[in-house]
């Protein structure tokens, strides 16, 4: 299997796009703008789905499934809401199709809906209806519900896993008595994606809050995490958000409380979606292919035996799936690859393109000197291990690979990181360096509008940790109370 990706040097978005589809994650469908996430691809996200799921789980939530259609009418409850997503929205205007005269298949215009459906885009309106009939009492809160979901906003830019029509992810919505305990759901929910990121994906974020202009439509607050991609350019990675009442006065959602009192109920919602897929690829990739953090690899260690005849075919075969056992055994998830219809140095280039962590090559001289070729796929360097060394010497390979990403694209951030005092050196350094530039801003939407539209870098995020040193804004010179994330993003 040839790579013949394009450098990322010469062409980060287009190595992006060949290594998405050369390395068989997705590819784009006959739908414009929608995608069709492929086996290989779809494992990756069910392995990110299963240790999100867990950890949602054990901070008390519980999953359920709402529809896919939401009545017109419940969008125009919450204005903000519908200011936001308007622009983005399906619409479900008839429910049936005929043959016209000529043959073709035609709109019947007597199946018009009466009230017109919107694909969603988001839940929060269908399911703050739904929790009208769930809460009466204080005695029902809080609620806590996940739903992993599809949702549809009408993209006119796309890009596999980055930016699609439709695309997959979980959607948090709870409800609560009080607002204290719905801001610390939503922070905490924040710190859970940050976990997440780090732990998991191998990918470190800034944790922070947006600014009003960048707030989730109908949010009060929103908690973010922001990455930083090998071109300089910041991926949002998550939010989480704290709606305050808004949504529970717009469905009229209230509950006695404990001295008889009427309230409306504080809510949140939170989210991330395979656009994770698009930060595990862009962080961590490099021109040999994907390279994928160990803790969310579908296969951790992949076997290849060497072999020129039938009997070296058996004997390394037989060999190797000792290994197998003896890896499973220890929780390692592990394939041998023993087809006879592709040779092992097509095998080596192919499993090198999907980014599986660890590779073991076993061939007639290994079964005699009783060794393994073990290679790791984050520095592509291998060594001989003996074989009574070897389940031992992948296990903490593996934990080294999964930190030794980390680090990497820690000390990688940390490069594409800049401050800049005035709005000269914070131009320059967007056009010469990219990253995130820390700056004073003066807390003004027109201000953060305007450098918007001079620079196309935005604010990322107000980081809730690190210095808060007074200064004055690079554009005004007005005060700010600390500095902000811009950067240039996806």
């Amino acid at each position: 299997m040839g790579k013949n990706l394009t450098s990322r040097a010469e062409d980060y978005s287009k190595w992006y796009n060949e290594l998405v589809i050369k390395a068989d994650l997705a590819e784009n469908s006959g739908v414009r703008g929608s995608m069709v996430i492929k086996p290989y691809g779809f494992s990756i996200w069910e392995m990110m789905q299963k240790e999100l799921d867990q950890m949602f789980k054990e901070t008390g939530h519980r999953n359920a499934y709402f529809p896919l259609f939401i009545p017109k009418s419940y969008f125009s409850k919450e204005a903000s809401h519908v200011d936001g997503f308007a622009k983005e929205c399906a619409v479900v205007t008839h429910y049936r199709l005929k043959t016209g005269e000529d043959g073709s298949i035609v709109v019947d215009e007597k199946a018009k809906l009466e009230e017109e459906l919107i694909v969603r885009p988001t839940s929060e309106t269908i399911i703050w209806d739904t929790y009208r009939k769930w809460i009466q009492s204080y005695r029902d809160l809080p609620i806590l519900i996940n739903q992993w979901a599809n949702v549809v906003r009408w993209e006119m830019r796309t890009r596999l896993f980055l930016r699609t029509a439709e695309f997959l992810w979980q959607e948090g919505h709870t409800a609560h008595a009080t607002e204290k305990e719905a801001i610390a759901e939503a922070e905490q929910m924040m710190h859970v994606y940050a976990d997440f990121a780090e732990n998991f994906m191998g990918v470190p974020v800034i944790k922070g809050t947006k600014s009003a202009n960048e707030r989730f439509a109908g949010a009060l607050e929103t908690y973010c995490i922001e990455a930083m991609m090998q071109d300089g350019k910041a991926l949002q990675a998550g939010t989480s958000h704290f709606l305050g009442q808004n949504f529970a006065k717009a469905f009229d959602v209230k509950f006695s409380d404990k001295d008889g009192s009427l309230n409306h109920v504080w809510a949140t919602s939170w989210g991330v979606s395979t656009r994770l897929m698009g930060a595990l690829i862009m962080t961590h990739s490099d021109d040999n292919g994907l390279v994928l953090p160990p803790r969310l690899a579908p296969d951790q260690v992949v076997i290849v035996p060497i072999y020129r005849s039938e009997q070296e075919y058996d004997q390394t075969v037989s060999k190797a799936k000792e290994l197998v056992d003896a890896l499973r055994r220890k929780g390692i998830r592990v394939t041998l690859d023993s087809r006879d219809t592709h040779k092992p140095g097509w095998k080596f280039n192919e499993y090198e393109l999907k980014g599986v962590p660890v590779r073991v090559g076993l061939g007639p001289k290994d079964l005699e000197n009783k060794t393994y070729e073990i290679a790791r796929r984050d520095t592509l360097s291998k060594e001989l291990v003996p074989e009574d060394q070897a389940v031992q010497h992948i296990e903490s390979l593996l934990t080294d690979i999964q930190d030794n990403l980390y680090q990497k694209a820690l000390d990688m951030r940390t490069s594409l990181t800049h401050e800049a005092e005035d709005y000269d050196s914070f131009k320059t350094l967007l056009e010469e360096k990219g990253g995130f530039v820390l700056a004073h801003w003066d807390g003004t939407p027109e201000t953060e509008e305007r450098i918007k539209n001079e620079t196309k870098a935005t604010i990322r995020c107000i980081p809730l940790f690190g210095p808060q040193t007074p200064g004055k804004c690079i554009l005004t010179g007005r005060d700010s109370a600390r500095k902000v994330v811009f950067a240039r993003a996806y």
